[in-house]
C-alpha cells in the first residue's frame, strides 16, 4: 500500500502498524511524534494504530544537543 510520510510517497506492507512502521525505520516511539492524517497521535495508540492505503504521516523526532 502507499503512504506519504513526511511529504514522500512510501510502499508499505498492508496491516502495518504505527509502531511497526517507526520499528521499520528505526526509530524510537519514545521519541517522536506521530499524526496521521492531521491528527496527532497518542504514543499509546501507536501499536494499535493499523495504517491504511493513503494515509498520510507527519513523522517529527527530538534531538537532544546544546
Amino acid at each position: 500500500m502507499e503512504l506519504m510520510i513526511n511529504g514522500e510517497a512510501v510502499q508499505a506492507a498492508p496491516g502495518l502498524t504505527v509502531l511497526e512502521l517507526l520499528e521499520q525505520r528505526n526509530l524510537r516511539a519514545q521519541t517522536v511524534v506521530v499524526e496521521r492524517n492531521r491528527v496527532p497521535l497518542p504514543k499509546d495508540a501507536f501499536a494499535a494504530t493499523r495504517l491504511e492505503a493513503g494515509d498520510s504521516l507527519e513523522i517529527l523526532h527530538f534531538v537532544g544537543g546544546g
